[in-house]
């Protein structure tokens, strides 16, 4: 019942990690989430748990049971459902003084502003294929200046990126103002994990198309990515410094138990860029010759 709930004593074990002060003004910061799938409802979740107050969320999507590996909001209760309404209730369970706004139709062109709209910092959680919405709502963030943090679930690990105010811009950095949508997909792929220290134990690589727009996926990848999203959006929010935006990068691989920090000045224009690049290209001309020659 809204009237037993206490904010105080609901997130009082955050405190020692952050001030009484510094609780407070997470309670009043917004948070906007696109995407609310592998990453992006685990995000929600685990930043409601630190006691954000302030939400926007967007997700066209309902849940099916090809993400119950790794979609926390996916059960038998909720197949066919809405994403955001189920990540909206999940939310209010956690705490039912949430100020939420929801735009169960997605980012879309005519929205994000809206959706944006006193948003203190965007967190991605759109599917990694999400090219037009991703470009669109990153792009309103710079014009806006928010902070934009994103942790994508590669291999058994997470690679953070995180774009603001002195950083390089998403554009810049991935370089998607030219090429197909596999181009951009390959971009994404390499922008995000330069160091690529998943490459080593894929196990089936017959499932890794991006042509097709499928890989596979894990929801210990996610919960790392959560993780690690949560304490940085923690930082931007209490102005605690120690935040490097692009072109500046972080992989961890817990297969691996293996963190790379990386720089990649001039973003894909990068020498070191442009050659993972071209052989992230040949390994999948590889595949795919390879999934030629075992077809019937």
């Amino acid at each position: 019942m809204m009237g037993d709930f206490d904010y105080g004593e609901a997130f009082s074990r955050n405190i020692g990690w952050v001030t009484e002060a510094e609780q407070e003004t997470l309670r009043q910061s917004c948070v906007a989430i696109g995407g609310l799938g592998g990453v992006g409802g685990v995000h929600l979740l685990t930043l409601a748990r630190l006691g954000v107050g302030r939400f926007a969320i967007a997700d066209f999507d309902v849940f099916e049971m090809g993400n119950f590996n790794r979609q926390i909001g996916a059960t038998m209760d909720t197949l066919g459902s809405s994403k955001v309404d189920v990540m909206a209730g999940m939310l209010r369970e956690i705490n039912p003084e949430i100020e939420l706004r929801t735009f169960p139709e997605g980012v879309q062109p005519e929205s994000v502003d809206r959706f944006l709209d006193g948003a203190d910092v965007y967190v991605d959680g759109l599917d990694f294929f999400a090219h037009g919405a991703r470009s669109r709502t990153f792009a309103a963030c710079e014009r806006r200046g928010i902070p934009v943090v994103t942790a994508a679930p590669l291999g058994l690990g997470t690679a953070l990126l995180v774009f603001g105010p002195g950083g390089m811009s998403f554009q810049e950095y991935f370089g998607w103002d030219a090429g197909d949508e596999l181009e951009m997909s390959i971009r994404f792929l390499v922008g995000l994990s330069p160091a690529m220290l998943q490459r080593g134990y894929v196990a089936d690589q017959t499932r890794i198309n991006l042509a097709e727009r499928r890989g596979p996926s894990s929801a210990a990848a996610c919960q790392l990515c959560a993780g690690i999203t949560g304490v940085e959006v923690l930082k931007l929010l209490l102005g605690r410094g120690g935040v490097r935006f692009a072109p500046w990068g972080s992989h961890f691989d817990a297969y691996r138990m293996r963190l790379v920090r990386t720089w990649r000045p001039f973003g894909y224009r990068n020498p070191l860029q442009r050659l993972t690049i071209s052989l992230v290209k040949a390994q999948l001309r590889r595949m795919a010759r390879q999934g030629e020659g075992n077809s019937p």
